[in-house]
């Protein structure tokens, strides 16, 4: 089969060699699934139909001295020239060669989320961002550098008059632990009235779910541990925008700040992403069947009138331990076409996340107590943190966050079967509930 091809341009390898191929752009006619299996064709140069992994730390110059280039003649690093892998690497090349599309930017990738906020405020330096709740995380870097630079924190409901030029909206949607969603473009119209930036951090909502450059975003990243690794055995973080300059400076200063992936970590990352639309998919769908059932049992009128015995059943367990649960399927208000807007127009909800809502939601439990136990009980649920893996996952988030309430469950939902992760949690939900009943006795 013929490779997708690349746009062609002549570039002069440090060896003397000419290049003839560059990335491919952030923009193709193929589909994401598409893209994810062949954008990187165009860095395949041995027959393996797996990419190999490379992780050679140096590698070699040309052994010809009229083929050497020096680094001050060079403007950048050609995809098949790498020196040190703190600059570059075959397989992070190649990981950052599917994301470009996926992404809809050019795109890089860090040694972790948390490394990649960093290195994007670090280079932006802000006097400003306004944010309210999302992931604990990223409120710890913006506090380290609020130490380092006096950076100044808002809430996200600060008027737009107190942004200036230059100052950050951090936009997190799906927000972390809730799995609810924040309207992307209502918040990059506030940010660029007043000549600030949005940032959206996409970690709960991948490609796949949601696009936010087309919604106004200026900057998207991505903890890539989560949903683009999917399998809960790499470390990653990545940073995308359309703004060259800013991906030159960025670039440059990954470098120097050394927060680069490793090899094994690349490749596990391309080996991620060809399931990545699959993955997804599914996950999101589960997860809102599960969330559609709990809120079912939840919501319905106390006459019971109409349900059978087992539904009864299923309700009265689930009302005796389970108060809420949240997910951005549940914004109903969210999800209503805006007040006299003509027949067909969707909400905001529906057109930002149109082909699924996610696949993390949160329980908020009738106590403590019972948020610290349900984990135990289950049975395909690993009580662990983190989330975006093909195994389902529970976590007590008072173990990780200590500023979250500590009623609080938050749900990973992996690939398995979605009927069977309801039969888990049900089970669960009795035995806690009957436990409960026990201690009253």
């Amino acid at each position: 089969m013929a490779n997708i091809e690349a746009p062609t341009d002549t570039v002069l390898l440090a060896n003397g060699d000419v290049d003839t191929e560059i990335p491919p752009p952030a923009h193709s006619p193929y589909a994401p699934d598409t893209l994810a299996i062949h954008a990187d064709d165009y860095l395949n140069r041995v027959p393996d139909v797996a990419p190999p992994l490379h992780v050679a730390t140096t590698f070699r110059y040309a052994d010809d001295p009229d083929k050497l280039v020096p680094a001050r003649e060079l403007d950048s690093h050609p995809t098949d020239q790498h020196i040190y892998s703190r600059h570059t690497a075959p397989t992070t090349t190649r990981l950052e060669a599917l994301l470009t599309p996926l992404l809809h930017a050019p795109s890089l990738t860090y040694s972790s989320g948390l490394s990649a906020l960093f290195a994007l405020y670090t280079y932006l330096r802000p006097t400003r961002v306004a944010i309210s709740g999302g992931y604990h995380g990223t409120h710890a870097v913006l506090s380290l550098h609020s130490k380092l630079t006096g950076l100044q924190l808002l809430p996200l409901t600060t008027p737009a008059t107190t942004l200036h030029p230059g100052d950050i909206i951090h936009l997190e949607t799906p927000l972390n632990p809730s799995g609810e969603a924040l309207n992307i473009a209502f918040f990059a119209d506030i940010a660029h009235s007043r000549g600030a930036y949005l940032v959206v951090d996409a970690t709960f909502g991948p490609p796949g779910l949601q696009e936010p450059f087309a919604l106004g975003a200026d900057v998207v990243m991505h903890s890539g541990t989560k949903y683009l690794g999917g399998h809960s055995d790499l470390l990653c973080g990545v940073v995308a925008t359309r703004k060259e300059e800013w991906v030159r400076g960025l670039k440059e200063e990954r470098a120097v700040l050394g927060s680069v992936m490793g090899g094994m970590e690349g490749w596990l990352g391309v080996r991620s992403l060809r399931t990545l639309g699959v993955r997804v998919q599914r996950m999101s769908v589960g997860a809102e069947k599960l969330v559609g059932w709990l809120s079912g049992l939840l919501d319905h009128d106390d006459d019971g009138d109409d349900d059978d015995d087992e539904t009864g059943e299923q309700r009265r367990i689930v009302r005796r331990v389970v108060a809420r649960v949240q997910h951005a399927s549940l914004q109903r208000a969210d999800l209503l076409p805006p007040v006299g807007a003509p027949p067909g127009t969707p909400s905001w909800l529906r057109r930002q996340m149109p082909h699924g809502f996610g696949g993390v939601f949160a329980l908020t439990m009738k106590s403590e107590a019972l948020a610290r136990r349900l984990p135990s009980k289950l049975h395909l649920f690993a009580h662990a943190t983190s989330l975006g893996g093909v195994e389902s996952l529970i976590e007590w988030r008072a173990m990780s966050d200590k500023g979250v309430d500590g009623r609080l469950l938050r749900v990973s939902v992996g690939i398995e079967d979605w009927e069977d992760l309801r039969g888990d949690l049900l089970r669960g939900c009795r035995e806690v509930a009957g436990k409960e009943e026990e201690g009253k006795e």
